[in-house]
């Protein structure tokens, strides 16, 4: 038995503006993608979508870079 929750359409009109504002608003204030996804229970590539459709500037990946190391 599979722990997925089942496949989520994206929302039509109005409600679909209102979730990708709210979406837009805690991605604003600092939450991850990954958080939010996670919270709504969509998909990391819904609320990608969500977001760039609410006119969200994405942040940089950030984290570690890979090969830096002083040595």
């Amino acid at each position: 038995m599979s722990r997925r929750s089942p496949a989520r359409r994206l929302l039509p009109g109005a409600e679909r503006d209102r979730v990708a504002a709210g979406l837009k608003k805690k991605y604003e204030a600092g939450a991850s993608i990954r958080a939010l996804a996670e919270e709504t229970g969509r998909s990391y590539g819904g609320v990608h979508r969500l977001l760039a459709d609410a006119g969200v500037t994405f942040r940089s990946r950030g984290g570690v870079l890979r090969g830096t190391a002083d040595s």
